[in-house]
């Protein structure tokens, strides 16, 4: 029998959290800001992909709404064409916030060794542990070579069914698996999904490089436009984060949050309430 909650067992905490969060957000009420979510065996973050039409400064003071320590960072928030100073800059802003920088991306990688080598020095001054990438599969003996040269892990974001190279976490791990340790694979939930491969089994057949880990969820199995706050789709989250204790997962799981692009807190804040509750329900 499964020792994972099932999703009636758990409605109740993720319930409790996502009440506390919504009368943090009540005007007049008194309740305290959301819990910190860097306690714990997960790391749940957010890709600030998710706040990509604001500023990096309203992009921080909203993860802090949410609770949120742990980051990934698109460049509309660190702009790779920024001289590396400014890079540097914002980079110190972020950890002043309270963040820790979990990596970047997604970054396209082209077979194109200059191109790579100036990506990995924008990594660099970003404090970039790791960059997500989508890379041309010619290109990975250069990113293999660089991600030595400069320390920082890589990890290919398969990308589903429209992705000709990297549809499925099996595939890009297929293509690092004999490759540097620093070559990984972050895997993409939704996306994942959408391929017909059940992300809690790629989880476990990849789990030696899963560096990062992007979270949405979907309404519908095959349509990416169906996406809805994390909670109300098909994904089974209580399974899916029960593996990542197990296999004992130690890169950021990063809610990215692509719809309401315009408003996209309350949904981020209903996503992270949840995947909390998920979290505190099968550890407890």
């Amino acid at each position: 029998m499964s020792n994972t909650p099932s999703r009636r067992e758990f409605l109740g905490t993720a319930a409790a959290a996502a009440a506390g969060t919504t009368l943090a957000l009540t005007p007049g009420a008194s309740a305290a800001a959301p819990a910190r979510a860097d306690a714990g065996p997960l790391k749940l973050g957010i890709a600030s992909y998710s706040m990509r039409e604001f500023p990096l400064t309203q992009a921080l003071e909203m993860a802090k709404k949410v609770g949120a320590s742990y980051m990934t960072f698109k460049d509309v928030h660190l702009p790779r064409t920024d001289p590396p100073e400014t890079t540097r800059a914002h980079a110190a802003t972020i950890r002043a916030a309270g963040i820790t920088i979990m990596g970047g991306g997604t970054i396209t990688l082209p077979n194109d060794p200059a191109q790579i080598q100036k990506d990995f020095e924008y990594a660099k001054n970003a404090g970039f542990p790791l960059i997500f990438v989508a890379p041309d599969p010619a290109a990975l003996d250069t990113i293999e070579e660089m991600a030595k040269t400069y320390d920082i892990k890589v990890a290919i974001h398969n990308h589903g069914p429209e992705d000709k190279h990297w549809p499925r976490p099996q595939d890009a791990y297929a293509a690092v698996a004999s490759r540097d340790k620093r070559l990984g694979l972050c895997i993409d939930v939704g996306h994942t999904l959408r391929t017909g491969t059940d992300p809690v089994q790629a989880s476990r057949e990849c789990r030696d490089r899963l560096y990062d880990m992007h979270v949405k969820d979907l309404r519908v199995k095959t349509d990416k436009d169906s996406q809805v706050p994390v909670g109300r789709g098909l994904i089974d989250f209580p399974a899916l984060f029960k593996t990542l204790i197990d296999i004992g997962y130690q890169g950021q799981v990063g809610l990215e949050y692509e719809i309401d692009a315009k408003d996209p807190l309350p949904g981020i804040l209903e996503s992270f309430s949840y995947m909390r509750g998920v979290l505190a329900a099968v550890t407890a």
